[in-house]
């Protein structure tokens, strides 16, 4: 009876810390609901565990550290998030963002790994700064809504074309730049395969669908005998070849201006989106002010994931539109980041699962995300050329010059030229004439 006394007593003083600190039922949520949410949250994110390595790797870099640095990047993200800024937000390394590292910075720029992993560290210094000013929110919201949503399109389109790529979907062809790849060939196959089973998972809101879809893919491949089995747990590997490996006076370059500029606003307009779209969902709006709660600190919390992501040798970190599933779930206060960055940190010991995911199951993965990330295009103003138009190019030029910071700069340029030639200078900001220099003195000079 005594023993019965005690357990309850305990309960409800862990009901209170937990409550004090991050106000649950003022939220209208309870613990049940927030350990629901945040597994959630990581269910439909951990796939960024297998696919990161997998992107990161192509730069050269140690293929175990940076798993283990996706982990605690993430980890550090969400408890920022949980702890600092009380939102139900996960946290991880940037698709998108990861493999312009990679495959435009590092492999065609032809910087190191090192040298990239300062651009990082310098943008997100500059976006802690931008976000402790107020910069970040005048930035913001001086640049046109139709290249905000065109940015994150042409990310989209970057990462399909390095997912179809990947797979061997699409081929060069001297004649004509690109072909269909040979559908005949195991990897194109079953990165066609885990595509559909996410689309189709997806479609169907089924719990983790791009997780579940890169699992069944890495088992058919390990029963046809092209995947080798390498257990499940073990030791994390060293993040020793990672840590600190940073190369900022390398990254302080003229020429790195728009990679670093390109790492900053992907950054930014994809964590503005995606914390603005959570917050409704999380009824974080003030009904009578209509200002969202907390904004200021989860703005902070992510922007100081980022500069410690890129110490230990992350991409930028940002928050995860899937978060919106642990929202959905019931998640509203951040004891559920705190649930995702615990599940991140156990997620270390899965290194073997992770070294036996195959290039084209995450490849399926890119080309769903693709075109989740597409999606946003829908929000242009098609009618008004002036903005169409700019819009169009940023996305298009991302995976035609295989460049996130080539699309920025030609659409800003495009609409500041176009908006001015046609009566239409009101519409440019100060801050758009400013980048717009800025990106003509990089195509000219650099």
């Amino acid at each position: 009876m005594n023993e019965s006394k005690t357990e309850v007593l305990n309960e409800a003083q862990n009901d209170s810390f937990l409550e004090r600190l991050f106000k649950i039922k003022a939220h209208g949520s309870s613990i049940k609901n927030e350990m629901l949410g945040g597994v959630t949250t990581f269910a439909t994110m951990a796939y960024i565990i297998f696919v990161n390595p997998n992107i990161m790797a192509a730069s050269g870099m140690d293929a175990g550290a940076v798993f283990v640095a996706t982990c605690i990047g993430a980890a550090i993200g969400c408890l920022l998030m949980g702890l600092f800024a009380n939102w139900p937000v996960g946290l991880a390394p940037g698709m998108g963002l990861n493999a312009f590292f990679s495959f435009t910075v590092v492999s065609e720029m032809g910087y190191s790994w090192e040298v990239a992993l300062g651009a990082v560290f310098i943008s997100g210094v500059l976006f802690v700064g931008m976000s402790f000013y107020k910069i970040r929110q005048w930035i913001i919201e001086s640049i046109p809504e139709s290249l905000r949503f065109a940015m994150t399109a042409g990310v989209g389109l970057f990462l399909g074309l390095i997912g179809l790529k990947t797979a061997g979907i699409v081929v060069e062809n001297p004649a004509t730049l690109v072909s269909l790849g040979d559908f005949t060939k195991p990897d194109a196959l079953l990165a066609a395969v885990a595509f559909l089973i996410i689309a189709v998972l997806s479609e169907r809101r089924v719990f983790g669908a791009v997780l579940i879809g890169i699992l069944s893919v890495t088992v058919i491949g390990m029963m046809l005998g092209l995947v080798q089995y390498n257990g499940f747990f073990a030791p994390p590997p060293s993040i020793a070849p990672t840590f600190l490996a940073m190369d900022i006076a390398g990254a302080f370059n003229i020429s790195m201006v728009s990679v670093i500029l390109a790492f900053l606003f992907v950054n930014m307009f994809d964590t503005a989106g995606t914390l603005m779209g959570v917050a409704e969902r999380a009824h974080l709006i003030n009904k009578d002010t209509g200002r969202i709660e907390g904004l200021s600190k989860a703005l902070k919390a992510d922007s100081i994931s980022s500069v410690a992501g890129a110490c230990i040798g992350c991409p930028p970190v940002t928050s995860y539109v899937e978060s919106a599933a642990g929202v959905a779930a019931g998640a509203r206060t951040g004891l559920s980041a705190i649930v995702v960055a615990l599940l991140f940190l156990a997620a270390i010991f899965l290194s073997p699962l992770a070294g036996m995911i195959p290039a084209y199951a995450t490849a399926g993965a890119l080309i769903y995300v693709a075109f989740v990330m597409m999606s946003s295009m829908q929000h242009v103003d098609w009618k008004d050329f002036t903005n169409a138009a700019p819009a169009a190019i940023t996305a298009l030029m991302m995976p035609l010059t295989f460049s996130i910071a080539n699309g920025i700069a030609l659409g800003f340029i495009t609409y500041t030229v176009l908006k001015v030639c046609t009566g239409k200078s009101k519409d440019v900001s100060l801050s758009m004439y400013v980048l717009t220099a800025i990106f003509v003195g990089k195509l000219i000079y650099i």
